[in-house]
């Protein structure tokens, strides 16, 4: 059964997926007790090595002659006590460094501020030392990189014991660095910013471990990158997903990203932005229900107060009766939960939904209008404020710009399984379109109309959630529709039947309770409109927007049938 929430029950040719590969299905699909024990072994093997490698560089740094260095004021590690703003930590080095000063964010670092000094924080990303009194730091922040110079001069106040504190300094540090911006020699490759910072005052704010379970710079390599180095004899490190998603805070920092996460954000701006300037209220509706939202079994059931009950499949149910409370036009963006075993690239066990539901005047195109305007406009708002950002994915995981039109193309379920015959796939006309077959579809329009995001409506009867309202002219099919980004289902769609009596019978033919969803139901006896609505996963718009081949890169903090944390 195909669902209403953007990330539709998946077929049954993806639950039977026989031994994925690990990539594409998440890694995980099946941890022994064995397995288990011997990451926990690893896991603690590593906690032992920092934990020394940490007594180790407090040594160091406690053997540096700091005591006897006349320029101590102008380097060391920030006190507790100042950091927690307290009335009588005005005296310590650091505030008296920063007072005053404002922030310089290191992604406006330019060429044109040669001379200023600057103020910046970031997390250290790599040192080189460049014998004893020369230390080269890149500083990051926000995927952004700046490279600072701490050499030793007297002029500057600059001490070799300071350069040595800088040099010690542990990848992924916070710190606060004070100097002069300068223009390089030669361009800079190894960061995003075209200038130097010659260091006069460096502060570290919090230390990182010494020895750190992935290195961002690691996990932010391209396979191409990986793949030319293998045939140059040169062999990089590869991060796997499981690796990263055990240390997602760790993996977070790479640009891509950095960037796959505002890029997220912006679709969530634009979904609401479009939709409000549409008439349309924003709502939020329960995710503790009763009874199933979508039918079948793939709920979390759980205990409410000795009733049973279940997490939300979908904000369908509710978003319905909103539209019978008189509110003509509504939208949600909120979590979602299916409890499936579906290991697949494309689906989660909880993700959030851009749910939409709206009165219909004539007929059930009007849905779909909606769904053609808010998507090319969400698109154009990707393509325009997010350049860097997209580059920046791009640059780790190289990607084609989608293909759109500003007029979205619409064909008929009939008319695309028209094209498979007659591209020589057989497809069941009243049945529903698997993986792969949605994917040859995909293509064929590509080559056809030149477009890789397009609607199929009309879909068959026995292939929709229960509330779907049946074609007038033929009741084996229906109207509905999906949408589809470069050959993968990104929304399902309908009108909804909004007739009691009709409601009722095509619930108990689909072996829903009709006990649990009673409140639903009545709520169209008390008069009302015609309606429809559609829903869509923003991890999935994102992962085909940007042509991910995973769910999980698109998900901040994944839940999928084996992973419950971090």
């Amino acid at each position: 059964m195909s669902s209403e929430s953007g990330v539709p029950s998946a077929t049954a040719a993806e639950k039977n997926e026989q031994n994925p590969p690990a990539e594409e299905a998440g890694g995980e699909n099946t941890v022994s007790k064995k397995a288990a024990k011997k990451e926990a072994a690893k896991q603690e093997k590593l906690r032992r090595r920092q934990e020394e490698a940490a007594a180790r560089a407090a040594a160091a740094t406690a053997s540096l002659s700091v005591k006897d260095d006349p320029h101590s004021d102008n380097y060391g590690e920030v006190t507790l006590t100042e950091l927690q703003s307290t009335p009588d930590s005005g005296a310590g080095k650091w505030i008296a460094a920063v007072e005053g000063r404002e922030w310089t964010e290191v992604k406006n670092l330019v060429e044109g501020m040669k001379g200023e000094e600057v103020l910046i924080r970031g997390r250290v990303h790599s040192t080189r030392a460049v014998g004893k009194n020369m230390v080269f730091l890149v500083v990051r922040k926000r995927g952004f990189t700046v490279q600072c110079v701490a050499s030793k001069s007297e002029e500057k106040k600059v001490s070799s014991t300071m350069v040595d504190f800088a040099r010690r300094l542990n990848r992924e540090s916070f710190v606060d660095v004070i100097g002069v911006v300068s223009l390089p020699k030669e361009p800079l490759k190894s960061t995003t910013q075209q200038v130097e910072i010659q260091v006069s005052k460096l502060y570290c704010v919090n230390k990182a471990l010494p020895t750190l379970p992935l290195n961002v710079e690691d996990a932010a390599r391209s396979e191409v990158e990986i793949e030319r180095a293998l045939q140059a004899g040169e062999q990089l490190v590869r991060v796997n997903q499981d690796t990263r998603l055990n240390n997602r805070v760790l993996d977070t920092r790479t640009p891509a990203n950095q960037a796959i996460f505002r890029i997220q954000c912006q679709v969530e701006t634009a979904f609401r932005e479009f939709l409000l300037s549409e008439g349309f209220v924003g709502i939020h509706t329960p995710k503790l229900i009763a009874g199933s939202s979508e039918g079948g079994s793939a709920v979390f059931r759980l205990d409410y107060k000795g009733t049973p009950a279940c997490l939300a499949q979908s904000p369908q149910l509710h978003k319905q009766m909103s539209i019978c409370g008189d509110f003509e036009r509504v939208f949600e963006i909120g979590h979602v939960f299916r409890a499936e075993d579906s290991f697949t690239h494309r689906h989660l066990c909880e993700f959030i939904g851009l749910d939409v539901e709206m009165e219909i005047y004539k007929h059930y195109s009007e849905v779909m209008d909606i769904v053609d305007r808010l998507f090319v406009y969400i698109f154009d708002s990707l393509n325009e404020k997010c350049k860097k950002e997209l580059e920046a994915v791009g640059r780790q995981y190289p990607f084609e710009p989608l293909k759109y039109l500003p007029k979205t193309l619409r064909l008929t379920f009939e008319e695309g399984i028209q094209m498979l015959k007659e591209a020589g796939v057989e497809i069941d006309p009243l049945g529903d379109l698997n993986t792969e077959s949605e994917r040859k579809l995909g293509q064929l329009v590509l080559e056809k109309y030149g477009t890789e995001f397009y609607i199929l409506h009309r879909y068959p009867q026995s292939v929709r959630p229960f509330y779907t309202m049946p074609c007038a002219d033929n009741p084996l099919y229906s109207n509905s529709f999906d949408v589809f980004i470069r050959g993968e289902e990104i929304i399902s769609g309908a009108q909804r039947i909004h007739v009691p009596e009709l409601l009722e019978e095509r619930a108990q033919a689909c072996g829903i309770d009709v006990k649990t969803i009673s409140t639903y139901i009545d709520s169209f006896r008390y008069g009302a409109p015609p309606h429809g609505g559609f829903g869509v996963g923003l991890e999935r718009v994102v992962m085909l927007f940007c042509a991910l081949k995973n769910i999980r890169k698109t998900s901040l903090y994944p839940r999928d049938p084996v992973r419950i944390a971090p």
